[in-house]
């Protein structure tokens, strides 16, 4: 017994004194400071929101097509004798200049048989003139108070007007038709076709070409039901003096050059398309070829025509990124202060590649989110970071609860494509 008292003794000891050192060492060491837990925040681009103007507007395109254009024909048939230089295809012609002329010999001998008729008929009637003058004065030297008007040669009389009206009628015919062997150009403009030459046999009412005048060129420009409410167009508008058509601007591709024109608004078409459901606001641009070409370029008919139709000025709207709006009426507002994501409400007017049009829910100095965010809610822990002009980019640390100063802000200078932690 003695000797197990001698063996445990020694151990019990050393177990008691290992214990013990350890729970004075326990005791005697530090505290360790604790650490804030680190803040989880998305990195996200933002811009701030300002206030400006909306000029609101509208695109459309359509095909240029003259004003006026006309076929021309003869009234009269006959052999082409002779045709203008100018008429031919692509051809500039003047108001009244002659274009084609049909021989006309057989409408001269036609006039000079008219003019025939007619000296026969106004010898005619001098001759009736003449008997019924010696028949009345028959008349009142026999006495008579009863006479016939056949006696009085009153019928024969009136035939004779009659015949003398009727080759008066008949010279007018003749050398109306003898005029017309003549085709002038009732407008000035250019020839787009042209199908007969000298000596072809034309018809009556033969097609000899197509011209059309170059005052005017118009473009159908189809838009729907909110482009004219956009516009404040109703569906039967006529410019007047104290309400104009609005401005058009035109532009396409000439010749390797972006080219554009101005003209306006003149009128909609009378009804709606029944397949698009889209009415065609019609619009105008003057002199093509002359005043209103672009640097000599002309807006020539067939031209496809891309329009950019301005509307209405609003004043004072904020504006924020395109990018920002979600949806139809949200926008993504960072809070830089407290590092927190606002969902906004917001009125949209209008919006467009340049921005959103907003009346209120937002103040302008905001920051307006354009990165993309999955599963985005109300105060979401962000980190707002703003591209300044000269391709800085400065980041919004914000501050925690037991910062005093403002928030820290921190710019550092990036190249390349902006990116963003999601």
């Amino acid at each position: 017994m003695a000797r197990i008292i001698a063996i445990a003794a020694p151990i019990a000891i050393l177990v008691s004194l290992g214990v013990g050192g350890t729970v004075v060492l326990q005791a005697l060491k530090p505290k360790p400071e604790k650490a804030e837990e680190a803040r989880v925040g998305l990195n996200v681009f933002a811009e701030q929101v300002r206030r400006g103007d909306l000029q609101i507007s509208v695109e459309s395109q359509g095909e240029v097509r003259p004003k006026r254009e006309i076929v021309v024909a003869p009234q009269i048939s006959g052999r082409i004798s002779y045709v203008s230089p100018d008429f031919i295809d692509g051809g500039f012609i003047k108001k009244g200049q002659l274009l084609v002329r049909v021989e006309a010999a057989d409408y001269e001998l036609a006039v000079v048989r008219a003019q025939s008729t007619v000296a026969s008929a106004e010898q005619r009637l001098a001759r009736e003139t003449a008997e019924a003058e010696l028949a009345r004065q028959d008349i009142e030297d026999l006495g008579l108070d009863n006479a016939s008007p056949l006696a009085r040669r009153e019928p024969q009389l009136a035939e004779a007007r009659a015949s003398l009206d009727a080759a008066n009628a008949q010279l007018k015919e003749a050398q109306l038709a003898l005029d017309r062997t003549a085709v002038y150009a009732p407008f000035s403009g250019r020839v787009r076709e042209r199908n007969v030459d000298i000596g072809q046999v034309v018809a009556a009412g033969q097609s000899l070409g197509r011209i059309f005048a170059n005052d005017v060129v118009e473009v159908s420009l189809p838009l729907n039901d909110e482009e004219m409410g956009r516009l404040g167009l109703p569906l039967a508008f006529a410019p007047t003096a104290e309400h104009p058509g609005p401005e058009v601007v035109f532009s396409a591709m000439v010749g390797g050059i972006k080219r554009h024109w101005t003209g306006e608004v003149v009128r909609t078409a009378a009804a709606l398309n029944t397949q698009t459901r889209q009415i065609n606001v019609i619009a105008e641009l003057k002199d093509p070829y002359g005043a209103g070409a672009d640097d000599g370029a002309p807006m020539a008919p067939g031209l496809f025509v891309s329009a950019h139709i301005e509307g209405a000025t609003i004043h004072d709207v904020l504006i924020a990124p395109r990018a920002a709006l979600r949806g139809d009426d949200r926008l993504f507002i960072g809070v830089p202060d407290t590092g927190k994501l606002s969902i906004r409400k917001v009125d949209l007017i209008y919006s467009d590649p340049d921005g959103a049009y907003v009346r209120a829910g937002i103040a302008p100095g905001e920051y307006a989110v354009t990165s993309p965010i999955q599963a985005a809610f109300d105060g979401m822990n962000i980190t707002v970071m703003e591209r300044l002009p000269d391709g800085t980019i400065k980041t919004y640390e914000p501050k925690s609860d037991t910062d005093e100063g403002k928030t820290e802000e921190t710019v550092m200078a990036v190249s390349g494509q902006e990116g963003t932690d999601e």
